[in-house]
Protein backbone atom coordinates (compact mmCIF):
# COMPACT_ATOMS: atom_id res chain seq x y z
CA UNK A 1 0.00 0.00 0.00
CA UNK A 2 1.62 3.30 -0.78
CA UNK A 3 0.16 6.60 -1.06
CA UNK A 4 -1.47 7.69 -5.11
CA UNK A 5 1.12 10.68 -5.12
CA UNK A 6 3.82 7.80 -6.30
CA UNK A 7 1.73 6.06 -8.70
CA UNK A 8 2.70 6.84 -12.35
CA UNK A 9 0.39 8.40 -15.04
CA UNK A 10 -2.14 5.27 -16.97
CA UNK A 11 -1.86 3.63 -13.46
CA UNK A 12 -5.88 2.01 -12.58
CA UNK A 13 -5.60 1.35 -8.88
CA UNK A 14 -8.05 0.36 -6.02
CA UNK A 15 -8.17 3.17 -2.80
CA UNK A 16 -6.96 1.31 0.19
CA UNK A 17 -7.33 3.75 2.80
CA UNK A 18 -8.11 7.72 3.32
CA UNK A 19 -6.12 9.44 6.08
CA UNK A 20 -7.13 12.02 7.94
CA UNK A 21 -10.11 13.19 9.27
CA UNK A 22 -12.93 16.18 9.27
CA UNK A 23 -13.39 18.13 6.66
CA UNK A 24 -10.12 16.62 4.53
CA UNK A 25 -12.04 13.71 4.95
CA UNK A 26 -15.34 14.42 4.08
CA UNK A 27 -13.94 15.98 0.89
CA UNK A 28 -12.36 13.02 -0.24
CA UNK A 29 -15.57 11.39 0.25
CA UNK A 30 -17.53 13.96 -1.49
CA UNK A 31 -14.99 13.23 -4.67
CA UNK A 32 -15.58 9.10 -3.85
CA UNK A 33 -11.87 8.61 -2.96
CA UNK A 34 -13.07 6.18 -0.80
CA UNK A 35 -11.91 2.61 0.12
CA UNK A 36 -12.53 -0.22 -2.53
CA UNK A 37 -13.37 2.71 -5.75
CA UNK A 38 -10.98 2.28 -9.02
CA UNK A 39 -9.16 5.31 -9.92
CA UNK A 40 -7.53 6.48 -12.86
CA UNK A 41 -4.26 8.48 -12.37
CA UNK A 42 -4.44 10.69 -15.86
CA UNK A 43 -1.92 12.86 -15.02
CA UNK A 44 1.05 12.97 -12.31
CA UNK A 45 3.72 15.53 -13.18
CA UNK A 46 4.66 16.76 -9.32
CA UNK A 47 1.94 18.81 -9.15
CA UNK A 48 -1.59 18.35 -8.98
CA UNK A 49 -2.68 14.76 -9.73
CA UNK A 50 -5.37 14.66 -12.34
CA UNK A 51 -8.02 11.74 -11.26
CA UNK A 52 -10.54 9.82 -12.54
CA UNK A 53 -13.02 7.58 -10.75
CA UNK A 54 -16.37 6.56 -12.60
CA UNK A 55 -16.69 9.42 -15.14
CA UNK A 56 -15.61 12.43 -13.12
CA UNK A 57 -12.04 13.65 -13.57
CA UNK A 58 -10.82 16.43 -11.44
CA UNK A 59 -7.66 17.51 -9.80
CA UNK A 60 -6.12 16.65 -6.59
CA UNK A 61 -3.55 18.37 -4.85
CA UNK A 62 -0.25 16.57 -3.46
CA UNK A 63 -1.40 17.50 0.35
CA UNK A 64 -4.76 15.70 -0.14
CA UNK A 65 -3.15 12.89 -2.70
CA UNK A 66 -0.61 12.37 0.24
CA UNK A 67 -3.81 11.15 2.30
CA UNK A 68 -5.14 8.75 -0.03
CA UNK A 69 -3.50 5.25 0.15
CA UNK A 70 -4.05 2.19 -2.98
CA UNK A 71 -3.31 -1.11 -3.59
CA UNK A 72 -0.98 -2.20 -6.47
CA UNK A 73 3.20 -2.16 -6.74
CA UNK A 74 4.66 1.09 -5.38
CA UNK A 75 7.06 2.88 -7.83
Amino acid sequence: MCPITVMPEGSEVTVARVTGGGEASKRLSELGLVPGVQVSVVQNGGGPLLLKVGESRFALGQGMALKVFVDGACR
